[in-house]
């Protein structure tokens, strides 16, 4: 069996928050993937990873992004999801920069939000990234951390 490491880049400017301290059981209890949460300070997500933009939520809420081969995408993908409860505002305070399909590279721009419009309504920006594919998180960060640059986290997959 073989591995390799694949680099999750942070897709948002912020405070990095372990996965179990977010308050959605969903993403807690790493019922969808393992990964890490950012509390964002910046007002862009980019792509954490190279690949093609799988699935764009409608309104911009949240996205996935898959580096597998075509047609075995989601063996290795990457959901981010921007805010907790935000599906509920219907696309209100984000704006969408990229169209499902994309091939992007990491580091792209894909959604602008306005923090101080979606945290009016209620809404934590508290924004779980999570891996969905075959593999361990081997490394984590911690602290704060910059969009497209910074090394979110690397997952050690078996292929």
């Amino acid at each position: 069996m073989h591995t390799n490491e694949l680099v999750i880049l942070a897709p948002l400017d912020g405070q990095v928050v372990p996965l179990e301290q977010v308050p959605d059981e969903v993403f807690a209890q790493k019922m969808v993937g393992d990964g890490l949460a950012i509390e964002p300070r910046g007002s862009v997500a980019v792509a954490p990873i190279s690949g093609r933009l799988l699935r764009l939520f409608p309104g911009g809420h949240a996205f996935v992004i898959a580096a597998g081969p075509e047609g075995r995408e989601e063996e290795a993908a990457v959901i981010v999801h921007l805010g907790l409860d935000t599906v509920e505002l219907a696309g209100d305070g984000f704006t969408v920069l990229a169209q499902e399909g994309d091939r992007v590279q990491a580091g792209t721009p894909l959604v602008g939000f306005d923090r101080a419009r979606i945290a009016a309504q209620g809404k934590s920006l508290l924004s779980p990234v999570v891996f969905t594919g075959n593999g361990t998180l081997t490394r984590r960060a911690s602290g704060r951390v910059q969009a497209g640059q910074d090394v979110l986290f690397v997952v050690q997959r078996l292929l």
